[in-house]
């Protein structure tokens, strides 16, 4: 049974632990109302398992009570985890230590755009007149109003997956209301996390489920919404390298204004020694290098207003009058063609705006709210007003507008504040990315990286060494193979654009699927903003010859890589999904699987959720032994930020209980971290089995005061199997075949080493209680004897009669990413003499 649903911002919502509204199968309403008993044990209501055929089923609303997967085993809090309320219940102290905060890391890109903004946008528009300037400001102002405050801070903040922020947590928050997730590994039971909310039926709701139908059927809008996704996640990194340059470059800049004798090549060195210091300390953390960096960020703010009215009283009030739009106009009709070219450089002004929501996992999103609206907005518009009032008397110094505009008694200070606000702007555009990369590993998007977790309070905030050097690596090639401030600026122009337009297009989609808002106030957001963003990027692209064409080169090899791994990921999955071995063999092999069963237990980890991995086979015909217990281990990412502790795990019984044979499906959210070692992971594996066990085994026994058969879960299981074309059976429950119905015996008898009472059939309840003894006695002794990680490494190559470019991309793309990338297994830190590996390669 399909539960799609998700948190929703406005409106009436029902949390999960509720009578709620749900999607259920017709087909099989009556079954699992007949299966399900009023039993509710410690909270767990006993639900069907996981059906792979569940896509095709007709479905309809229905209202429903409390549910949680049968299988979600309450496991052990790890010491020092996470939690989730960072940001709640905390002092005023605190309060105003997090402003600082958010100061140094959210608004630094946008804060420092004054200094380049007017200086770029009148080397492309000279200034004619008074009026142009007064056009110009007007320009300036409304684009500042309309993207960053409108659309950003009022509209796409609302659009945050639990406080998450980016580009990847619009497409985790889309693909948890509908499977546009190319990966199939999804469950239904990802569904019933407490994380997931449904709105009651309204007419909204019944176009949101024509999207939702839509979306899951289209092979083809998967793939787009996935593109989009990729595209806009490489701009982000794009951004990334193209920030630290735009600001450092032009904050060292003001030199010139200072000291005459500097020329551009001096500041080019200067910048790149900054560039260093300033990656250098990235590793530091945010937290810590936020707390330090807040204040200077708030004189920075306080400067550009002082600076801005000290330049209105001296120079020229008049300029308030660029707050009439019809300035706008009178600029374009005089300029024409050359107000359309300044376009690129007026968006820099609002640069940044997209940072604010990537670096949202680090902040509340009304802190983020109301600093901006009290702070950052006010102190922004007066520095463009003093910088506009300056040059109605001033012509000549549009080009270094900010620095000319400054007193003379405070150039040095200025010069020094404004220098560290640009480095401030750098991390910004860094943290995120390093937020955007974490959330697209973590949704199969991009090769797996070594990701340091900064702050013990805020995990949320993090370091990734090898993305942090290569950003600078970049970012140093961009400074001196373009040194143009002019040429830069379009490079950035191009970066936050496409960002822009893709977060417009996903946060879009989120109005129609999620939050089911009036379809005219989603029409007038996309019209409005799409539309600005089309022109101001026609205006970007016209000047993509000048050298700003290297950043779009670089975001075009980031989008190869996001996609390469992500169709070879997908393409890995579902080949092994179509090798998995069939109960057919799992019976005639027996319970001791055609080999000695070994004292310990073996976790085999594997990537599939559903089936007997291939792997297996292969462990088989290699090792002369097995382990008397195998629990198949697959950790899985939900598309949510947090999996509660309590529903971390999924359990499940494969095959009859004599085969002790078990699934474990570990799951984390994108934000989740992984900090436990081995050791704390077998004992809460092992205890959260015991735990699946007992209660198991005490739903059995109410189940067989009834009238249904002791094993009619597992006859449910069995019965909804899928047979694919070349005629293997898959199933999403039990993996049992639908004729394999003699062995329901078997399932409760106890392991072959045991003997049975003759007398237990005499007494069903005291055998229950034996058999689970016996069986808890076995994981013990079978715990005592060890336990042993065996990875199954699977490696993928193309067919020989496979296309040259499909080959080109496995083969060596894909190979040599999976090849330099970070193994799964190594956030366990498990020694080697615990480690047992297999490779098996799948042609594809």
């Amino acid at each position: 049974m399909a539960d799609d649903s998700g948190e929703i911002n406005g409106g009436f919502s029902m949390d999960s632990t509720e009578s709620r509204w749900v999607f259920q199968d017709e087909e099989y309403a009556s079954d699992i109302e007949e299966y399900e008993s009023d039993f509710r044990f410690r909270g767990h209501a006993t639900v069907p398992p996981d059906s792979e055929d569940e896509d095709s089923a007709r479905q309809k609303l229905i209202r429903t009570g409390p549910r949680i997967d049968s299988f979600d085993v309450e496991a052990l809090d790890v010491p020092g985890a996470h939690k989730n309320n960072d940001y709640q219940d905390i002092s005023v102290g605190k309060k105003i230590v997090l402003a600082f905060q958010t100061l140094g890391v959210v608004f630094g890109d946008v804060g420092t755009s004054p200094l380049y903004t007017f200086s770029v946008m009148f080397r492309k528009t000279p200034i004619n007149g008074n009026e142009d300037i007064i056009g110009a400001l007007s320009l300036v102002l409304y684009t500042l109003v309309l993207f960053p405050l409108v659309k950003y801070v009022m509209v796409v903040m609302w659009a945050n997956d639990h406080g998450e922020g980016g580009t990847f947590a619009l497409y985790s928050l889309i693909c948890r209301h509908a499977k546009v997730s190319l990966l199939p590994n999804q469950l239904p039971s990802d569904a019933r996390i407490s994380s997931f909310r449904l709105k009651v039926p309204s007419p909204e709701l019944e176009r949101s489920l024509k999207i939702k139908e839509r979306l899951e059927t289209s092979l083809t809008l998967k793939k787009t919404l996935l593109i989009l996704v990729l595209a806009g996640t490489s701009m982000v990194i794009a951004n990334g390298v193209v920030t630290p340059a735009m600001s450092v470059l032009s904050s060292v800049g003001g030199l010139k204004v200072g000291v005459d004798a500097i020329k551009q090549d001096e500041v080019v060195m200067i910048s790149v020694a900054c560039l260093i210091v300033l990656f250098s300390v990235q590793k530091y953390g945010t937290s810590k290098v936020g707390l330090a960096v807040g204040p200077a960020l708030f004189i920075w703010f306080c400067s550009l207003a002082g600076i801005g009215i000290y330049n209105l009283v001296k120079y020229d009030s008049s300029v308030l009058r660029a707050f009439n739009p019809i300035h706008i106009y009178y600029f374009f009709k005089r300029n024409s063609t050359k107000a359309w070219y300044s376009l690129g450089g007026c968006l820099l002004c609002a640069t940044g705006s997209e940072a604010m929501f990537a670096d949202l996992c680090y902040f509340s999103v009304r802190s983020v709210q109301l600093t901006f609206v009290f702070l950052v907005l006010p102190c922004l518009l007066l520095g463009y007003l003093g910088q506009a009032a300056y040059l109605m008397e001033n012509h000549a110094d549009a080009g270094r507008a900010f620095y000319s505009s400054v007193p003379s008694g405070a150039f040095w200070p200025t010069f020094l504040i404004a220098n560290i606000a640009a480095l401030i702007a750098s991390r910004a555009m860094t943290t995120a990315t390093f937020s955007c990369i974490k959330q697209s590993t973590v949704l199969g998007c991009f090769p797996r990286l070594k990701i340091i977790h900064t702050s013990r309070k805020f995990m949320g905030q993090i370091y990734i060494p090898v993305l942090n050097w290569f950003l600078l690596a970049v970012s140093l090639v961009l400074v001196c193979s373009i040194s143009s401030i002019d040429e830069i600026g379009n490079a950035y122009g191009i970066a936050e654009l496409g960002v822009m337009m893709m977060t417009t297009v996903l946060v879009t989609l989120v109005m129609l699927l999620i939050w089911q808002i009036h379809i005219i106030i989603v029409f007038c957001f996309l019209v409005v903003f799409l539309g600005l963003e089309l022109t101001f990027f026609s205006s970007v692209l016209w000047s993509v010859t000048d050298g700003s064409w290297i950043i779009l080169v670089f975001a075009v090899i980031m989008f190869l890589i996001m996609y390469v791994w992500n169709y070879g990921s997908n393409l890995k999955y579902e080949t092994e999904v179509k090798q998995k071995l069939s109960m057919d063999l799992m019976r005639e092999l027996g319970s001791n699987l055609g080999t000695i069963r070994a004292p310990g237990i073996g976790l085999l980890y594997n990537e599939l959720v559903k089936g007997i991995p291939a792997i297996l086979g292969h462990f088989l015909t290699t090792l002369p032994a097995i382990h008397s217990m195998i629990i198949f281990v697959s950790i899985k990412y939900v598309p949510v930020p947090v999996v509660p502790q309590s529903e971390r795990f999924l359990f499940r019984r494969v095959c009859p209980k004599s085969y002790h044979i078990f699934r474990c499906i570990a799951r984390y959210g994108y934000k989740d971290v992984r900090k436990e070692n081995h050791q704390t992971f077998e004992q809460l594996l092992i205890e959260s089995l015991e735990k699946f066990i007992r209660r198991e085994a005490q739903e059995r026994s109410l189940e067989s005061d009834g009238d249904e058969d002791i094993d009619s879960e597992d006859e449910y299981s069995s019965s909804r199997v899928l047979i694919a074309p070349n005629g293997s059976l898959y199933s999403l429950g039990f993996p049992l075949l639908a004729d394999f119905k003699d062995t329901n015996n078997s399932v409760l008898e106890p392991s072959t080493s045991e003997v049975v009472s003759p007398t237990a059939s005499d007494h069903p309840v005291f055998d229950a209680e034996q058999s689970l003894e016996r069986e808890l006695s076995f994981i013990r002794k079978a715990k005592e004897s060890g336990v042993v990680y065996l990875l199954g490494h699977g490696d993928i190559r193309a067919r020989k009669d496979s296309w040259f470019i499909k080959k080109l991309i496995i083969n060596y793309f894909y190979a040599f990413l999976r090849k330099n990338c970070r193994r799964g297994i190594t956030t366990l830190s498990v020694p080697h003499s615990h480690l047992m590996q297999v490779s098996m390669t799948y042609m594809v």
